[in-house]
C-alpha cells in the first residue's frame, strides 16, 4: 500500500508536488485565518490571495522541479519559467489592481445616498498579492522544488 502511494508520487510528482504545495499553503491560510479572527471561513481554501502566495509557489516549484529534471536549456524549462513570471506578474499586478477597484466599489456602495445601487453580495477585495507576498511564495515553491 505504502509503496503504491510512494510510486504514485514518484509517476506524477510534476502534478502532485505543485498541488500539494498549494494545498499546504492553503491550508495555513484557513488556519492563519481561524487564529487572527476566531473564525473559521472555509471558503479560505479556495480564495486567492494573502501572505504567501500559492500561486507563484506553485509555479517556481514546477519550474525548479523541471530545471532539475529537465535541466536549464530545455524548452520545457524556458516554457515554465516564462509562465512563472507571468503568473506573478499577474498576481502582483492585474489581480491585486482588481482587488483595490473592488474595494472602492464596495465602499462606494456602502456609503449612505451616494448610490442607489442594491447590492446582495460585496465583490472580493482580496484577489491579488503584494510584491513580499510573491516573493515569499516564490521563495517557497524554489525550496521545495529544490528539495523533493
Amino acid at each position: 500500500m505504502l509503496q503504491g502511494i510512494v510510486n504514485f508520487i514518484q509517476t506524477y510528482r510534476f502534478i502532485v508536488i505543485p498541488f500539494g504545495v498549494w494545498f499546504g499553503i492553503q491550508l495555513f491560510k484557513l488556519l492563519y485565518d481561524l487564529v487572527t479572527t476566531k473564525k473559521f471561513n472555509f471558503k479560505r481554501i479556495m480564495q486567492a490571495g494573502g501572505m504567501p502566495s500559492s500561486h507563484s509557489a506553485v509555479v517556481v516549484a514546477l519550474t525548479t522541479m523541471i530545471a532539475k529534471t529537465e535541466g536549464i536549456h530545455s524548452p520545457l524549462f524556458g516554457v515554465s519559467l516564462i509562465f512563472s513570471f507571468v503568473v506573478m506578474y499577474d498576481a502582483a499586478g492585474v489581480r491585486r489592481a482588481a482587488g483595490k477597484q473592488a474595494k472602492l466599489l464596495n465602499k462606494i456602495v456602502e456609503t449612505p445616498g451616494l448610490t442607489g445601487v442594491e447590492v446582495s453580495e460585496k465583490l472580493v477585495e482580496v484577489l491579488g498579492h503584494t510584491p513580499i507576498q510573491v516573493f515569499v511564495g516564490a521563495l517557497l515553491g524554489l525550496i521545495v522544488g529544490l528539495i523533493v
